[in-house]
């Protein structure tokens, strides 16, 4: 059986038009560490534009 991690990461405006972020990569390179493998993202917020507002990070390993 699978054992899931999820890790939310917010996006942060970035002037008028951008919103971005940085913390992905450091996630998923901490995780790997500890013997869990990124299994891909799931949108839980998105704005009324249709933009991503908020994702989770999903990481999953063998229990």
């Amino acid at each position: 059986m699978k054992k899931y991690e999820y890790v939310e990461i917010n996006y942060n405006a970035k002037g008028v038009v951008f919103l971005c972020t940085d913390k992905h990569k450091e996630i998923i390179d901490s995780y790997a560490k500890t013997g869990y493998h990124y299994a891909g993202f799931v949108p839980t917020e998105i704005d009324a534009k249709g933009c991503m507002r908020k994702i989770d990070l999903i990481f999953e390993k063998e229990d």
